[in-house]
């Protein structure tokens, strides 16, 4: 999400947008309370100028990249959010001029230019850049920066510079505490009992449990029913 204020705002392909429930509010942390502090730094354009974060799918790095550029575009700092996984198609040197005078960049899925030369060398100089200009970087990936098959090797020395975060996947316990958060943010009320029942018979995966989440707040707003496991069976037919 670019301010509106800034121009390069127009050079965004696809009109890439953040989802409104990824703040870093509704992020819970489990074991990741020092990662979440530091961004919230960086989303106040405090604290460390880069930082790399990386963890398997599923475990909240797109939550807190999106979270980062609402809560800092809320502040009044420009920011944008860059999921290359659905960018690769373009040019990359058209996609990042201009993004080192915004205060904070986000870049997700860094992995996937691994081989690409011309994205290679354009993150590159977007870092440098970024640097320069004293701005904030956060970037996230499956794996460590030693983990990525760059070609550009200046590029793997730039990626291992900042702080590094690895993002650790919540337990059960923690699993079901962030389910509850996102209910009691969404109005619904859900029990221990639902909640452990979801969680046994869906991925382990905040997002899918979400997702359910989400199917299960419309369909009891729907039926003026609260949420019970009986009720949750029909509705997921299971």
């Amino acid at each position: 999400m670019v301010n509106k204020d800034q121009l390069v705002g127009e050079q965004l392909p696809l009109g890439i947008a953040l989802r409104d429930d990824c703040i870093l509010d509704t992020f819970y942390p489990g074991d990741n309370h020092e990662v979440l502090e530091q961004i919230k730094l960086i989303s106040q354009g405090k604290g460390e100028q880069f930082i790399y974060l990386w963890g398997r799918l599923g475990v909240g790095r797109t939550h807190l990249l999106q979270g980062a550029c609402n809560d800092a575009t809320r502040r009044g700092l420009a920011a944008v959010y860059l999921p290359l996984s659905s960018l690769i198609e373009h040019d990359p040197s058209k996609l990042v001029e201009g993004l080192e005078r915004l205060g904070l960049v986000c870049l997700d899925d860094i992995d996937v230019i691994c081989g690409k030369a011309s994205w290679e060398e354009a993150i590159f100089y977007l870092f440098n850049r970024l640097r320069t200009a004293n701005h904030r970087l956060l970037v996230a990936s499956n794996g460590p920066p030693s983990t990525l098959s760059l070609k550009l090797a200046d590029l793997q020395s730039r990626l291992a510079w900042g702080v590094t975060y690895q993002i650790q996947a919540l337990d059960d316990d923690q699993l079901l505490a962030a389910l509850q958060l996102r209910a009691k943010q969404r109005g619904l009320e859900l029990s221990h009992e639902v909640g452990v029942f979801l969680i046994r018979r869906a991925a382990r995966s905040m997002p899918q449990l979400y997702k359910i989440l989400e199917k299960l707040d419309k369909a009891s707003l729907a039926a003026q029913r609260r949420l019970t496991v009986p009720f949750v069976k029909s509705v997921l037919e299971i």
